[in-house]
């Protein structure tokens, strides 16, 4: 949401709204607060779940998209802000509309496949971008669009045997075998037929008989396949189909989200992580949210004993933490499991850092696990001010102080140096608040954060 001047007029127009959604401390969805976020397409790799989304611009009143963004966690409360490694701009022939993708690991590379608008043809096409690390940077594959039939909303699925398969489409739905390099494909593209039977049964409309509208997420679990998908515009509510194969016969199976959260469009993601199952998926639950403007939130649940899906319900807190976060290693100030006024930026010094903070600003990070105790509080920072400060904090934004580390003027927003002051009270696993404290106008940049155990120098 951006930036934060819009942000705070915002608030003052819809203030009971932010007042329920900040106020409480388990209000943890959506996952991403500083901007706005659509599309999720996670991805487990090496025990962190990388989330590759879309990012709809300020105020939009279409979907107004530029780049995609990407985000990791490593017990999906706290999330690290990796920036955009790709944006229209990494594909030449590209005009607009950095659409609803998916990434996908192969052979120490990772893919990833977008819908964008060519600039030859003025028709959607599915473009592939490459990198060597999941956050990237990404790289035109082809230089070309890999398909082009004028539909959206690639999802990608390596099947057992090493088949990989790119499904897409809105109205229709469309496949092709992927192969071995995963930047071209044999056998021509592939229609999937849309019958009832296999996505369900839509009314009113006769140029769409069946449920399906966009956005599939196809996988496999346990042997079966699932084709979970956007079903019935507008407003749309998330449904989902099962097949023996990656190609079907597909049967409906009903709903895994109703409509709701104040988003007329809907996207899914499902994955398994550290021995549970997680369902991602957007709404416009942010202040000033809507179906242009959206956020990506998720949810843990659990598989029926035969294999369905249970009936999902969005909600504000979402899902408990599957791990605790060590505050005696280097953290990067941009992961955040719920962040107030702060926006984040590229830091000179490599990643992203958090800047843009006025007084009162706050961050905060999930299930830290102090054991015995903190001694010291340690952090990268910048500032073109003096008087300014890092105050540490547990129990909320203003609850109890743990510390505050003085920030000088450095002079320069990316002239960086390295402050540490003393802690105490922090002991066992607990919830940490970074409070930013100082005089009027823009104070300081984060760009990281470590406790001790030693004493403070």
């Amino acid at each position: 949401m951006a930036t934060k001047r819009w942000f705070w007029t915002t608030i003052a127009a819809v203030a009971g709204l932010v007042l329920t959604m900040i106020a409480p401390a388990r209000a943890d969805n959506p996952i991403v607060q500083h901007i706005y976020t659509a599309d999720p397409a996670p991805l487990v790799h090496n025990g962190r779940v990388y989330l590759y989304t879309g990012h709809d611009e300020d105020n939009s009143t279409w979907f107004t998209m530029k780049e995609w963004r990407v985000w990791s966690s490593a017990d999906m409360v706290n999330w690290t802000d990796h920036g955009s490694p790709m944006s229209l701009a990494t594909f030449s022939w590209a005009k607009q509309d950095a659409w609803a993708g998916q990434a996908i690991e192969r052979n120490g590379k990772f893919y990833w496949y977008v819908p964008v608008v060519t600039k030859a043809s003025g028709r959607p096409a599915i473009g592939v971008g490459v990198a060597d690390s999941p956050t990237g940077p990404f790289r035109d594959a082809l230089g070309r669009p890999l398909v082009e039939n004028g539909e959206i909303d690639p999802t990608v699925m390596i099947d057992d045997g090493g088949q990989a398969y790119l499904y897409w489409g809105n109205p229709n739905l469309s496949y092709v075998r992927l192969n071995a390099d995963m930047i071209s494909y044999s056998g021509g593209v592939n229609r999937i037929p849309l019958t009832t039977a296999g996505f369900g049964t839509r009314t009113g409309d006769p140029n769409r008989p069946t449920l399906y509208e966009e956005g599939p997420w196809v996988y496999k679990r346990n042997g079966l396949y699932y084709n979970v998908f956007a079903a019935k515009c507008c407003s749309e509510f998330i449904a989902y189909s099962t097949a023996p194969g990656p190609t079907g016969p597909w049967t409906y199976r009903g709903t895994v989200m109703p409509t709701q959260g104040s988003s007329f469009t809907n996207h899914a993601g499902i994955i398994d992580f550290k021995g549970s199952s997680y369902f991602f998926y957007h709404n416009g639950a942010l202040p000033g949210g809507g179906g242009f403007t959206r956020s990506v939130a998720v949810e843990k649940f659990s598989y029926n004993a035969d294999g369905t899906i249970p009936t999902i319900t969005m909600s504000t807190a979402g899902p408990p933490a599957a791990g605790t976060l060590d505050p005696y290693v280097r953290q990067e100030a941009e992961t955040i499991a719920w962040g107030s006024g702060i926006e984040t930026e590229v830091s000179s010094e490599g990643g992203m850092n958090v800047g843009f903070i006025d007084n009162g600003d706050h961050i905060k990070v999930k299930n830290v696990a102090f054991g015995s105790g903190a001694t010291t509080f340690t952090a990268r920072v910048a500032s073109v001010v003096a008087g300014s400060a890092v105050e540490v904090r547990s129990g909320g934004p203003t609850g109890a102080l743990a510390g505050r580390c003085s920030v000088p003027n450095t002079g320069g927003w990316q002239n960086w140096t390295t402050v540490t002051c003393p802690v105490n009270g922090l002991t066992g696993t607990r919830d940490l608040y970074l409070r930013f404290s100082g005089g009027n106008g823009f104070l300081l940049n984060v760009n990281w954060w470590q406790f001790g155990r030693g004493s403070a120098s």
